[in-house]
């Protein structure tokens, strides 16, 4: 096989056709055959005579390219040629300006370049398209050009805050820069990104068409004295001073300055966008170093996208078990999860047979998937298609041919186990039974099912439709096939699996409950409200304890502990906090649902807004606590919880830890969940602040003996698992 990246096509008109094929891989990713094959072709550009211009596409049906190969990026150094006795700092700038360094020399070649995008153009295969002079997009409505890079810790660093907002304008280029939002073709030809958009077999024609006519088109904008950058710039002019006043404030409001790449965006911008293109572009590389040189950038890439992929194909599948596609889903229970559920299944082609104890409630939960149809103004005819997989039912019967079964009742053991019972009797106990639950232990639930090898948890979070994470509970004697199915499933209906042993409230539930307990425990201590949920907000979490815990509902809350007491009888233990639920029952505040709770719900539809009497039943202590304290007992709370999930052996791998809280209860993305943010604090401080907390607080900040062992060997987490996998 030839590790050829470019093709090169010279025809008689003397254009060049670089056809970009990374050998052996489904998708173009910027790597270092395709780099270094670029910059063999720049070098044949500017220096054969023979050569008067030239062509970039892709000869992948997949895609022109997809970005940076985030997997095997190395920003260590400056490569083999790198001159030694510079710091580190210098050698990973010479590391991330070659490929910067590398558009700026096609650009600057001196011939025309054009862009042929065959396909979606993503990152720095946007970068590659926005370095060329001309930019012809085949016109399907699937291709999506974007620079998603700040969704990952990173920015765009070859280029790409530097081109865009000399396109398109500074204020509509941090849109796209700051919220890595993708465009469309007909998009970028009205932003001025492209310049034609035509039919897929005219894309390389109509680019070389357009190189034989302009044999003087090898210049950008920008390099010409003319230029005029779309909506002015320097701190004078006031479009681009209020665009950045107001710019700061809206990126704190999301970030709330977590983030590095959303500040280094914003800096590389306001300055770059000042200075001549050459220099522009080194700007832009040392914010680019600085973003990558900090752990937050690796901890993200890790978890929000290596780690990702890694899960979505099947990283935790059992190895020799055939494929098993679900055709056929049976759905038990048309309420919130389950509607959900239906939905997200329908969608994705599967036959679903929807029932509940009465056809008014299954009806209502096919109704869900119209409604959110309609709100996303889905065509007629593709609404029709959905809808008509979904058959809402009362009738168990109904079940029948059914290859996959997922139960989303009420939280009671009982009314679970008759509803198993009652599914055994018409499909068997050799279908795949997976239940919902948040909370109840699966191998106690299994005992429903003649065969428990064949039941596994299934858990979903709501809104099914947009929570991108589904947690699969192993129980004691679940089966491989049970858990292959449950993963092939996950696949069929595009979502983030991660794999957990059971325990009560597994993984997600049991860590998430940790953080709205504290949250209460803070308010009966005496906390203002306000502190407890904007230090929540600040740390990094999507929204505050309280306000949280309001959505789920205080019910339900009360429900799961009640649940939890009579099932370990004398072993249970109160939770922090639990006061607080009780006192809120009593008060008839259940949460968002009936508009009562932490918050108030006003009826004229104005924001919601912490409940003023709740000082009055939680009264305020006349000492307060920092922030800084408050975020950490909110923080560790956390963390030592997921420690002890580990140690128990409810999570085999850290991977499955920080991809479950980040997308399971929105535990800060910036840090990479919460064993990256350990390994990064170093364990041996991790440790030490526990036992300091659980000497003020009490033992649920206790860390575990295995926590207390690594950090006297000087290990970590991601370190254990490197040398697990190496061995």
């Amino acid at each position: 096989m030839t590790d050829t990246a470019i093709r090169q096509d010279l025809d008689a008109d003397g254009v060049l056709l670089l056809t970009i094929d990374c050998p052996g891989l489904s998708m173009n990713v910027i790597n270092e055959a395709l780099t270094r094959d670029l910059i063999a072709a720049v070098e044949r550009i500017r220096t054969d005579a023979a050569v008067k211009g030239a062509v970039i596409t892709s000869g992948k049906p997949s895609g022109f390219v997809a970005g940076a190969d985030l997997k095997g990026m190395n920003f260590s150094g400056g490569g083999a040629g790198a001159p030694s006795g510079k710091s580190k700092m210098a050698q990973l700038f010479e590391g991330v300006f070659t490929l910067n360094k590398l558009l700026r020399d096609l650009e600057t070649c001196g011939k025309p370049v054009a862009a042929a995008v065959n396909g979606l153009a993503l990152g720095g295969g946007l970068e590659i398209v926005l370095a060329t002079h001309y930019r012809v997009i085949a016109d399907n409505p699937k291709i999506t050009l974007g620079l998603p890079e700040v969704l990952v810790g990173l920015f765009p660093g070859a280029g790409g805050t530097q081109r865009l907002p000399r396109l398109i304008g500074v204020q509509p280029a941090l849109m796209f820069l700051l919220q890595g939002k993708n465009m469309s073709p007909q998009e970028a030809l009205g932003l001025g990104v492209a310049q034609a958009v035509v039919p897929a077999d005219q894309v390389v024609e109509t680019a070389k068409a357009w190189v034989k006519a302009n044999p003087q088109g090898g210049v950008q904008p920008w390099d010409q004295k003319s230029f005029k950058f779309p909506g002015g710039v320097g701190h004078m002019n006031p479009n681009f001073a209020q665009t950045f006043m107001g710019g700061v404030a809206m990126a704190h409001k999301q970030s709330y300055g977590n983030m590095n790449q959303v500040k280094a965006i914003m800096s590389a911008v306001y300055e770059g966008a000042q200075l001549p293109m050459d220099t522009a572009i080194r700007l832009e590389s040392k914010y680019f170093a600085k973003v990558v040189a900090d752990p937050q950038a690796g901890n993200m890439i890790r978890s929000l996208f290596v780690s990702k992929q890694a899960a979505e194909k099947g990283a935790r599948r059992p190895a020799n078990v055939p494929a098993m596609k679900t055709k056929k889903v049976g759905m038990l229970g048309a309420g919130l999860m389950g509607a959900g559920i239906a939905m997200v299944s329908a969608q994705a082609g599967i036959e679903v047979v929807l029932l509940d104890r009465d056809q008014a409630a299954a009806d209502k939960g096919k109704q869900y998937t119209a409604d959110r149809l309609a709100k996303k103004r889905t065509s007629p005819e593709k609404t029709a298609e959905i809808l008509g997989r979904i058959h809402a039912t009362t009738d168990y019967n109904d079940l029948k041919g059914c290859d996959l079964i997922i139960e989303a009742v009420f939280e009671t053991r009982e009314i679970k186990a008759d509803v198993t019972k009652a599914t055994e009797a018409v499909v068997g106990a050799d279908t795949i039974f997976g239940s919902n639950t948040s909370t109840l232990p699966i191998t106690g639930l299994a005992e429903a099912w003649s065969k428990p090898e064949n039941f596994i948890g299934i858990h979903f979070f709501s809104p099914v439709e947009k929570m991108p994470l589904v947690e699969i509970i192993v129980g004691k004697k679940t089966g491989p096939e049970a858990i292959a199915k449950a993963l092939d499933y996950v696949a069929q209906i595009r979502k983030t699996p991660i794999v957990v042993n059971d325990s009560r409230g597994f993984y997600t539930s049991r860590c998430f409950g940790t953080f709205v307990q504290e949250g209460l425990a803070l308010l009966q201590q005496g906390v203002k409200p306000a502190l407890i949920e904007n230090v929540a907000r600040h740390m990094g979490m999507p929204v505050g304890p309280l306000a949280v815990n309001d959505e789920v509902g205080l019910d339900l809350s009360y429900k799961v502990g009640q649940q939890t007491k009579k099932d370990l009888g004398d072993a249970y233990k109160p939770g922090p906090g639990e006061a607080v639920i009780e006192k809120m029952m009593q008060l008839g505040r259940h949460g968002r649902k009936n508009a009562k709770g932490f918050y108030a719900y006003p009826e004229d539809g104005s924001p919601k807004h912490l409940w003023p009497e709740l000082s009055a039943h939680f009264p305020v202590a006349a000492t307060q606590p920092t922030p800084a304290e408050v975020k950490e007992r909110l923080l560790y709370r956390q963390l030592v919880e997921t420690a002890r999930c580990f140690a128990e052996g409810v999570l085999e791998t850290p991977e499955d830890g920080d991809l479950g809280a980040i997308f399971g209860w929105g535990f800060a993305p910036f840090t990479g969940g919460p064993f990256s943010h350990m390994d990064t604090v170093g364990l041996e401080t991790v440790v030490q602040t526990l036992d300091r907390l659980a000497q003020a607080h009490g033992e649920r900040f206790a860390p575990p003996q295995m926590l207390r062992d690594m950090a006297a060997r000087g290990e970590s987490f991601y370190g254990n698992a490197a040398k697990k996998k190496a061995a």
